[in-house]
């Protein structure tokens, strides 16, 4: 028996495995970008709430690129958010200098209210 074969009319090659032919499958490449909080809370859920999406985009080679397209796109977001809250709430460099604590509790509020709505609009979603 001949260790590998090939099918013309599927274009797949098969290799022999004990008494079987297996397939020789492999997924594409992709380019392995580097991927951020954002990203790896999106991969944790659409791999436990959306699996047909992920095998969909693990299998088609797109996956990493998904996750650092949403990565940047929940990044921006968040920062545009708390630079807008920030502003319209009146905290400014000039609290910081004079109320150091006041500052901080604020600004953990706007960063706690833009992370609950970027989760909310982008990552579980």
């Amino acid at each position: 028996m001949q260790k590998r074969i090939y099918n013309e009319q599927t274009g797949i090659s098969y290799t022999l495995q004990g008494d079987y032919y297996l397939p020789n499958l492999a997924l594409p490449e992709q380019e392995d970008k580097p991927i951020g909080l954002w990203g790896q809370r999106h991969l944790k859920y659409i791999k436990q709430h959306r699996k047909i999406l992920y095998i969909n985009l693990l299998t088609s080679g797109k996956l990493n690129e998904h996750l650092a397209d949403i990565d940047k796109q929940a990044e921006d977001m968040f920062f545009w958010l708390v630079k807008q809250m920030a502003e319209r709430e009146g905290v400014t460099e000039q609290l910081k200098t004079n109320n150091q604590m006041e500052w901080v509790a604020r600004m953990n509020n706007i960063r706690s209210r833009a992370t609950e709505i970027v989760n909310n609009d982008l990552i579980y979603n």
